[in-house]
């Protein structure tokens, strides 16, 4: 579930332009959408303006918005759509329409590496950390925004599927494959960690 600020601003009041209540808002949910818009986009500068353009954006829609979905549900609906609009224009080649039907069928794993013989150190190491995020680049746009809100940032189903206006059947299928995927991608940097940690231990 997403976890909401201490105390929530008061719809009303953000409504009606109360300036404490908006800089509540912002204040609470600055983190998680910089941190969504740097996950998709890979470059702090389109992460600010992404951050920069959703507060905006919100802040008009404010007094139409009708409360049927969690404000930071909300928000995160309009930060992916300010993400994908900057993806558009430096990749127009790709399609982005999160809507589109999936034709790939979900992928087999072709290398597979058991994680549970690393040390748990290895596994949270800044160097596996910045392996983990150039895994997620490589993952294709639709799969990598239903893994960022679903496993990052830890919305539920229901949640992502609202904030990306998808059935909660598309996005366990994308969650699915972009699951599969990561892991075939790190299983290649964890099997040269395995082979190793097998070296140091012969040497010694």
């Amino acid at each position: 579930m997403i976890k909401e600020p201490l105390q929530e601003p008061s719809l009303q009041l953000l409504r009606s332009g109360d300036r404490t209540e908006i800089a509540r808002l912002v204040d609470g949910h600055s983190l998680n959408i910089y941190r969504l818009a740097l996950k998709m986009l890979a470059n702090p500068q389109d992460a600010e303006d992404v951050l920069q353009n959703t507060f905006l954006k919100a802040i008009q829609a404010l007094p139409t918005f009708e409360g049927r979905s969690s404000l930071a549900t909300w928000l995160y609906r309009i930060a992916v759509n300010e993400a994908l609009m900057i993806i558009r224009k430096q990749k127009p080649e790709i399609e982005l329409d999160l809507q589109s039907e999936d034709t790939d069928e979900t992928p087999a794993l072709t290398q597979f590496t058991d994680w549970c013989c690393l040390p748990e150190w290895e596994l949270v190491s800044a160097e596996a950390k910045n392996h983990f995020d150039k895994a997620i680049q490589q993952l294709s746009e639709k799969l990598r925004v239903v893994f960022i809100l679903r496993d990052i940032e830890g919305l539920s189903i229901h949640e992502t599927s609202t904030a990306l206006d998808l059935t909660e059947t598309t996005v366990k299928t994308r969650l699915l494959r972009a699951r599969l995927k990561l892991r075939e991608l790190l299983s290649v940097y964890y099997e040269e960690r395995l082979d190793m940690e097998k070296s140091d231990e012969k040497i010694s």
